[in-house]
């Protein structure tokens, strides 16, 4: 960014919560929190996660806005500018800024690829007929015999031209949206967006009520069973909250430096994370009864990462004018993707024009230059890179393909990594007392107590677990 330009933000509260929801709402919470809440026991997992966003993740989302508003620097300049004067180890702290700028860069090509293949999915269903994803449908890949649900999707991710194409698709969108900038790109795109986002989910809750068998999926989902519950279901809340919430990526600390030094940061908070959170909630209610209707608990909790673009067209083959509901559903899976896709892209934007005084407009190019490379070579793993194992030397990751490598070293590696680095600024660097007057100058805030013991007692604590389990040293 050039020194003499006039740094863009958003015109108004709404512009900036809608924005912000708009990045912590995306394909974490319409697919990954779903399948996590079925495989870890539906309503206990549930519960534990929220009660981790009330505390550990209420406690990250505030330091890393705060961060971005305090510092009016994206994640690299805020962290080198706390730290510049602090002395012994607290200086080198600054490293967090770049573990928390290279994060979404190693998350968005594949989060592009994973946004490429909801587009395709979208005239999937618009142009097949449901039949074509019939639970009792079968087809023979390979010699081995699979429901053509399932072959559908192994045929299309294998087929590298196809899904280079929709990948493609997907980059200039998110594109056109990020070159609008701030105010005309993502404020405007995600006031559309979130609101057609949630009308989209509520309207499919609804139909999902009066499924045959629904209640004992709205069971499975909502009554807790202690049976269940095991350290991983915390470990798997835990990593579903940095996709959730957009924590650890540098893109709340990078919308912090937009938000006006005016606007209420605790009421924003609040909002983003209680949109958030019911957006996940209601994802789990639009899906999870779904699959327990259509298949039982076993179904559920065996879908895995399969779950939207295998056992979800199957659950809509089996409706009434499921060509409708299923090319609605992915048309609000596409919306949510495409919202926090420009978010991760913004942030990138804004990390490389700050970092390397470039204009918007040439860090953009770099920007999806890097997104067309690497997720091309994400897209190839299905294909003619199948082979390729980049963690086949540890034995717990050997079957990784590179979609899942990269998934790994940004959620289970590098975001707790980036969260130790942002807690200890705000509770040595910044200081508590010092941070908490700038979130809240007039004095003492709702939940302030509770966010000063989250980040002196709670959080590092929890993440260091995180680390131990994607070691192994945690068994």
């Amino acid at each position: 960014m050039k020194l003499g330009q006039r740094r863009e933000g958003f015109s108004n509260k709404l512009g900036f919560v809608l924005a912000a929801a708009g990045s912590a709402v995306g394909l974490g919470n319409i697919w990954r929190f779903p399948y996590l809440t079925a495989k870890y026991g539906g309503g206990i997992f549930l519960i534990t996660y929220l009660i981790l966003v009330l505390s550990f993740g209420y406690a990250l989302l505030i330091s890393e806005i705060g961060i971005g508003r305090m510092t009016r620097r994206g994640p690299i300049g805020s962290f080198r500018k706390l730290c510049s004067r602090q002395k012994s180890f607290l200086h080198s702290v600054r490293i967090g800024g770049w573990i928390n700028a290279i994060v979404p860069m190693i998350i968005v090509p594949y989060y592009f690829v994973i946004g490429g293949w909801v587009t395709k999915y979208v005239f999937a269903q618009a142009c097949n007929p449901a039949a074509t994803f019939h639970k009792d449908a079968t087809a023979v890949i390979g010699g081995k015999s699979m429901s053509a649900s399932a072959a559908y999707f192994q045929n299309f991710i294998t087929s590298w031209q196809e899904s280079l194409l929709f990948l493609l698709i997907f980059i200039v969108l998110a594109g056109i949206v990020v070159a609008c900038g701030v105010k005309k790109g993502i404020e405007r795109f995600n006031k559309v967006l979130m609101p057609m986002l949630v009308i989209l989910i509520l309207g499919i809750c609804i139909y999902c009520i009066f499924l045959p068998n629904a209640g004992a999926g709205f069971k499975y989902y909502l009554m807790p069973d202690i049976s269940k519950f095991s350290y991983m279901t915390v470990v798997a809340a835990m990593g579903q909250l940095f996709f959730s919430l957009s924590i650890a990526m540098g893109i709340m600390i990078t919308y912090g430096v937009y938000m006006k030094r005016s606007d209420d940061l605790v009421s924003n908070v609040n909002q983003v994370e209680l949109f958030d959170t019911g957006i996940s909630f209601l994802a789990g209610m639009m899906i999870i009864p779904a699959v327990v209707a259509f298949g039982g608990e076993k179904a559920a909790e065996n879908a895995g990462v399969g779950l939207i673009f295998v056992t979800m067209p199957q659950v809509f083959a089996s409706f009434p004018a499921g060509r409708f509901f299923g090319t609605v559903f992915f048309i609000l899976v596409l919306f949510a993707a495409a919202t926090s896709a420009v978010s991760l892209l913004e942030t990138n934007v804004h990390t490389i024009s700050q970092e390397m005084r470039l204009s918007r407009r040439s860090a953009l190019f770099y920007c999806l230059l890097e997104i067309a490379v690497i997720g091309s070579i994400t897209v190839l793993g299905y294909s003619v890179l199948s082979d390729v194992h980049p963690l086949a030397f540890i034995e717990k990751y050997k079957g990784f393909d590179i979609l899942d490598t990269l998934d790994f070293i940004s959620n289970s590696v590098m975001m707790p990594i980036g969260a130790i680095f942002t807690t200890v600024l705000v509770v040595a660097v910044i200081g508590l007392e010092k941070f908490s007057r700038h979130v809240k100058p007039e004095g003492k805030w709702y939940r302030q107590y509770l966010f000063q013991l989250c980040m002196c007692v709670i959080v590092i604590p929890c993440l260091l677990v995180v680390l131990l389990n994607a070691t192994g040293l945690l068994k």
